[in-house]
């Protein structure tokens, strides 16, 4: 009954630890909300990350964003700039390096076919 009982655990824990294995942070700007997701935890390197867009408005929008870690003493601006590609409603995908680990500030671009263009800012620690 011993051996059931840790078998059990064992499961319980290793599906708790596969859920947070994920990553997922809500920005909200400019009265749009942003949930930016990724199947893997952040870390250096490429990351693969998606963008889940909730308001309709914005569904066939041009999505691009602005990536970087501000200059710190002996450190200079690091920076990078892309297009996220649309996949559907509402959904977007782009691939960012983090070259190293720290706070980085994300700023996301959402330009609608008509309307005014949008920034959501927010910042992601790797």
């Amino acid at each position: 009954m011993k051996r059931l009982l840790k078998i059990f655990m064992t499961l319980a824990l290793g599906a708790v630890l596969l859920q947070a294995a994920a990553f997922e942070k809500v920005a909200k700007g400019g009265g749009t909300e942003v949930t930016i997701s990724s199947d893997k935890p952040l870390t250096t390197g490429n990351n693969k990350l998606l963008f889940l867009i909730k308001d309709a408005k914005y569904k066939d929008a041009a999505v691009s964003l602005k990536v970087f870690m501000p200059e710190m003493p002996g450190m200079p601006q690091m920076e990078t700039e892309t297009d996220a590609k649309a996949l559907m409603d509402g959904k977007y995908e782009s691939e960012i390096n983090f070259s190293m680990s720290g706070t980085w500030q994300v700023w996301i671009y959402i330009a609608p076919k008509e309307g005014k263009k949008v920034r959501v800012r927010t910042s992601l620690n790797i």
